[in-house]
């Protein structure tokens, strides 16, 4: 008969991974996340509020984000790693180190389980609302900036052929259509980049010959028009920088937070073991 020693377990030596007990303390870990999360956002959107002056700040409100980020991983991290390990089978014949080994990836495990689990049911919709927004904004910035000349439903190149067979004086024969989606494609050019001194004087004489109106006030006109679409191109531009931060900096910290909900579901795992084998 076999003599055990103080760090040697008492059942079968083949006994590794349990299923169970990994899917066990995934799923409660998962549901633990998804109770926590909700907490959070209940807390969130108390906090914050569209018709009040006295919301917090955008830096504050991403520090306590990435601070609850961490405390759901920490608590449901810890309940699945803790229950993973504690309801692992115990292995007989298996040195101390290995039986602590097998409770620690016990628990790891049941953590990447509930991050798939969690990623599934919740994180999905988040991240496509997230994506969503940033091609929404970069889509915005690229129809005020180079892709501006879909005003008239054609090809870049009509602008080169705009200038190409533009006239001394303005067309007068040509349909208001026309005239707007010609003005249009020298405004888009002009969001972009500086408008030259002949589109910027060819426009004014269309305002000019359209609307009646004198040289030096259609002038002022396009100048305003001018400056409307740049600022137009600069507004998208910022919600489109203002996204693209937000988004890395929700990346980084769910990055950050699932490290330490691994750490935490590693040691809860071995600690959970021990906890076992104490009875």
């Amino acid at each position: 008969m076999p003599i055990l020693r103080d760090d040697m377990a008492a059942i079968s030596p083949r006994v590794g991974i349990s299923w169970a007990a990994v899917l066990g303390g995934a799923i409660v870990a998962t549901a633990v996340a998804i109770m926590l999360m909700s907490l959070g956002s209940g807390l969130g959107l108390a906090w914050v509020s569209p018709v009040s002056d006295n919301n917090p700040s955008g830096m504050t409100f991403t520090v306590v984000t990435a601070i609850w980020l961490i405390v759901v991983q920490w608590v449901s991290s810890f309940f699945g790693g803790y229950l993973a390990g504690r309801l692992r089978p115990a292995a007989g014949d298996v040195h101390r180190r290995e039986v602590t080994f097998r409770d620690t990836a016990a628990g790891f495990i049941a953590w990447a389980v509930a991050a798939v689990l969690v990623v599934g049911l919740a994180g999905s919709s988040a991240w496509s609302v997230a994506g969503g927004i940033g091609k929404s904004a970069t889509a915005t910035v690229a129809g005020l900036g180079a892709g501006a000349l879909s005003h008239s439903a054609s090809s870049p190149s009509d602008y080169m052929l705009d200038t190409l067979f533009r006239t001394t004086q303005p067309d007068t024969s040509s349909s208001s259509q026309d005239v707007k989606s010609e003005a249009g494609r020298i405004l888009a050019t002009a969001a972009t980049g500086e408008i030259t001194p002949a589109d910027h004087d060819y426009l004014a004489q269309l305002v000019a010959t359209r609307t009646g109106i004198s040289p030096e006030d259609a002038g002022k006109r396009v100048d305003q028009a001018v400056a409307a679409e740049r600022d137009a191109v600069a507004k998208a531009r910022h919600i489109a920088d203002v996204t693209r931060k937000a988004v890395s900096s929700f990346a980084l910290y769910t990055f950050f937070s699932m490290l330490i909900g691994a750490f935490i579901s590693c040691v809860s795992g071995a600690i959970g073991g021990r906890r076992r084998d104490a009875f």
